[in-house]
């Protein structure tokens, strides 16, 4: 069974992230934001004005006291040893946010929202440096490790883009739909019904690989080789939506919630660990399995991984309820896996050492 944490929220989280010191921070609805320690207690809470849901928390990677939080249109700099009020704000999006990256150097923020505006804050000048845009909503922004020049996005225009930051233009783009029509064969009936509408993205601690979670339940990693890049795999990872994708800290194991209910743990790294001659071909041999049936009472159930025809889980997590946002965090010693969904509470489940 996971463990729950409880009384930090009134409403559903929406959003996770965890500091190099192991503090959880969550955002929910109707602008409750709370801070966690390694123990589930919460340690902070701060209502933020206008009531405007918290879509998005992310800590600064070098200063760990530090948090961004988006809540509306709004960007809000908090102080974690004393949340009271913003220390600054940011005001750059014309609509809702829906997602916030800091570069590993803290000098660029970047913001998605609704509009499939991308802005990017230079965080010394305090100004918007950049405007990037997608043509409809942007649902994930995420600058790349070791690279604080670029950033890889995606959003409900099925369209996954690479970024750098000396050009108002992507330097890739790859439309999910395309992409399927032309590795996959012919398109199936249902994808007309159920597009590959991109909703979630994480880049491995290398820099070059990233995940991409769709509305279709299907999983799609790529690689960056220069200033473009390919798809290496894709697999069914869900029954339903992929909502959020998340790389672990230095392993190709990738973490992946879905509307299914399910949080899936998979090892790509014999796909990805060494460069494909032909990617076309390696996707055609590769058909994805469902993974094995588990009960529904937030049960682990470790699945078998000896069919090498097919993609599949390590680790299946019946969590079932749809999963808003994944993060991981090390608590005793061990890595475990957050998970928020409707409720007002966050699942903790144990991970599998690498």
């Amino acid at each position: 069974m996971a463990a729950k944490w409880t009384g930090g929220h009134s409403s559903s989280i929406l959003c996770l992230n965890v500091n190099t010191e192991g503090l959880v921070a969550s955002g929910a609805e109707r602008g409750e934001l709370t801070l966690w320690d390694g123990t589930g207690s919460p340690v902070g809470q701060l209502q933020l004005p206008e009531a405007d849901d918290v879509t998005s928390v992310v800590f600064s990677p070098r200063c760990p006291t530090k948090l961004y939080t988006a809540h509306g249109e709004t960007i809000s700099l908090l102080d974690v040893r004393s949340l009271k009020e913003p220390t600054e704000r940011f005001h750059v999006n014309e609509e809702e946010i829906n997602c916030l990256s800091v570069n590993e150097t803290d000098s660029f923020l970047a913001a998605a929202d609704d509009s499939g505006a991308i802005k990017v804050i230079d965080l010394e000048k305090k100004k918007v440096s950049r405007s990037l845009r997608h043509s409809n909503i942007c649902s994930s922004v995420v600058f790349r490790p070791q690279r604080p020049q670029s950033l890889v996005s995606c959003g409900l225009d099925m369209q996954v883009m690479l970024w750098n930051l000396q050009k108002a233009r992507p330097l890739w783009t790859t439309n999910l739909q395309e992409c399927e029509t032309e590795e996959g064969g012919p398109q199936p009936a249902g994808q007309f019904f159920n597009p590959p509408l991109a909703h979630s993205l994480s880049v491995a601690s290398c820099g070059n690989i990233f995940g991409c979670g769709a509305q279709d339940g299907k999983v799609r990693i790529f690689r960056v080789t220069g200033v473009k890049f390919d798809r290496e795999l894709a697999f069914q990872g869900h029954s339903l939506g992929v909502s959020q994708v998340l790389f672990l800290p230095g392993a190709y194991w990738l973490l992946t919630g879905g509307n299914d209910g399910k949080v899936l743990l998979w090892d790509v790294s014999s796909d990805v660990g060494k460069q494909q001659k032909s990617p076309a071909k390696s996707l055609q041999r590769r058909k994805a399995q469902a993974p094995a049936a588990a009960r529904k009472d937030g049960k682990l159930n470790k699945v078998a991984s000896n069919d090498q025809a097919g993609v599949l889980p390590k680790l299946s997590i019946e969590h079932g309820e749809k999963v808003n946002w994944i993060s991981c965090a090390e608590i005793k010693g061990s890595k475990r896996v957050l998970v928020a969904d409707q409720s007002s509470s966050i699942s903790v489940y144990p991970l599998p050492e690498p």
